[in-house]
């Protein structure tokens, strides 16, 4: 089958070149080109006969052709892919050694979308670099430096209608963002966060028409956030006006609030996100979150978002900023938990009380599996111990974590307002009283994070942060 179709390539390829401007001279062997290759389709159903493709250098002749693009498809296919490991790594090393993410794009470059056939093309072509990049996921920084990364941003911000083609590009360019500072390091410097900026401006005051709109507009929150863990991409967010994008986004309560949300608690978390802790309250930010805070929108199933998620990204947004903001920023910040009789020391208290509940629930459950598993003459092992601690992550530590960092700083702000407040004897009671291991593991875990180190009075009871 490989030789017959290397002899009607050749053919066709010596036929075209002969014949130049007379089809009609070599439209026959084209034909039978393309009928050999759709014969080679049965080959992907046998992906551990893939090595003989490599052998036999049929890998580099297909390449050299445009008409293979579904046949790569079905050979990359990732369910097929797994039947054989062994042939799958050695098509995707001939594959990855021929420049096959460079030629794709080239290829991509010459279609015209217009055309259905084309289109489809390019939608098959980014079949063909997910399955690798599922299969194989360390390619992605090579894919994106062979054209991809420019050719996905130029397809996203192209003035076209939205369609398949744009929400597969969205999804490819999240994926070669996940877990990769090169390429998030690679978008930054082609300008792609304007880029992803400019496209997500659109749902400030509008929501997504369709679900697949709306999936789109979630996977280029998703590429922003990943784009952010990176500390120079803050710094462009900050140049290109993200923050009042996402402010803005937060005000008009539409769906793409709560993924705003997220995008800031990713650019103001650690030391990296100073300077956008202190534009974010230069801005008039504190008078968008902390309405938030005190109350959590029940508008959110549409976009698939817990009460949970909401309230770790709220209270991480306030962590970060009590961790960061220095001088007017950060009085500004403290004044915000005096207002009306200080009812956001009440909402603390109403959620500190909430998750360690939650939590408290979370570790009984786990307790009596721990002794069940005992019982039972089974190990307790560093690796379940870990699946343990995940767990009581997701039961609402975390949150609780945050919710007891923020109580920490509140009490030793030095605001009479708070001091003299009636909730603050029970927050200093129930805090660093009765639950005063479970702060101090969570303060620690905390500060540690944000570079502090932590002493703990025993005479006053009291926790005092102290920076480096």
């Amino acid at each position: 089958m490989i030789l017959t179709f290397e002899k009607r390539s050749y053919k066709n390829q010596e036929l075209r070149i002969k014949f130049p401007d007379n089809p009609e001279k070599f439209m026959e062997s084209e034909l039978d080109l393309n009928d050999i290759i759709q014969e080679m389709h049965v080959i992907a159903t046998m992906p551990d006969l893939y090595h003989l493709l490599v052998e036999l250098n049929a890998v580099h002749s297909l390449l050299g052709l445009l008409a293979v693009v579904d046949l790569l498809q079905e050979l990359t296919d990732i369910d097929t892919l797994h039947e054989s490991e062994e042939g799958a790594e050695v098509l995707i090393d001939a594959l990855l050694e021929g420049q096959v993410v460079a030629l794709l794009v080239q290829n991509m470059e010459r279609l015209n979308e217009q055309v259905k056939e084309e289109a489809d093309g390019i939608f098959n072509t980014l079949a063909i670099i997910e399955n690798m990049a599922e299969f194989r996921p360390g390619l992605c920084t090579e894919a994106a430096q062979q054209g991809l990364m420019q050719w996905l941003l130029k397809r996203i911000k192209a003035k076209m209608p939205f369609d398949a083609n744009k929400l597969y590009c969205s999804e490819i360019l999240a994926i070669l963002l996940q877990n990769n500072d090169s390429t998030r390091e690679l978008l930054g410097e082609m300008d792609g966060i304007d880029v992803l900026l400019q496209q997500l401006s659109v749902f400030k005051r509008h929501n997504p028409n369709t679900a697949e709109e709306q999936e789109m507009m979630e996977n280029l929150f998703d590429a922003l956030c990943s784009c952010l863990m990176l500390p120079s991409n803050r710094d462009r967010f900050l140049k290109g006006e993200g923050l009042q994008l996402m402010n803005l986004m937060l005000r008009e309560k539409k769906m793409s609030r709560t993924s705003a949300l997220k995008v800031l608690d990713h650019a103001m978390i650690g030391p990296e996100g100073a300077d956008n802790c202190h534009k974010f309250v230069d801005i008039l930010g504190l008078r968008t979150i902390f309405p938030l805070f005190m109350k959590t929108p029940k508008k959110m199933k549409k976009t698939g978002t817990s009460e949970k998620e909401h309230e770790e990204h709220v209270c991480s947004v306030i962590a970060s900023m009590l961790r960061n903001l220095k001088s007017q920023q950060r009085t500004r910040l403290h004044n915000k938990f005096t207002e009306n009789d200080c009812e956001k020391v009440d909402r603390l208290m109403e959620l500190y009380f909430k998750y360690l509940e939650a939590v408290q629930q979370a570790d009984k459950r786990i307790e009596g599996e721990k002794h069940e598993m005992v019982r039972r003459g089974e190990i307790l092992d560093d690796s379940m111990e870990d699946e343990f601690y995940l767990r009581r992550l997701d039961a609402g530590l975390f949150v609780l974590q945050l919710l007891c960092y923020i109580m920490v700083e509140i009490s030793n702000s030095g605001i009479s307002q708070v001091h003299t407040h009636k909730h603050t004897l029970t927050l200093a009671k129930i805090s660093f009283l009765d639950n005063q291991l479970l702060l101090r593991h969570s303060i620690k875990r905390t500060a540690r994070a944000a570079g502090q180190r932590v002493l703990f009075n025993e005479q006053h009871k009291r926790i005092f942060p102290i920076i480096h």
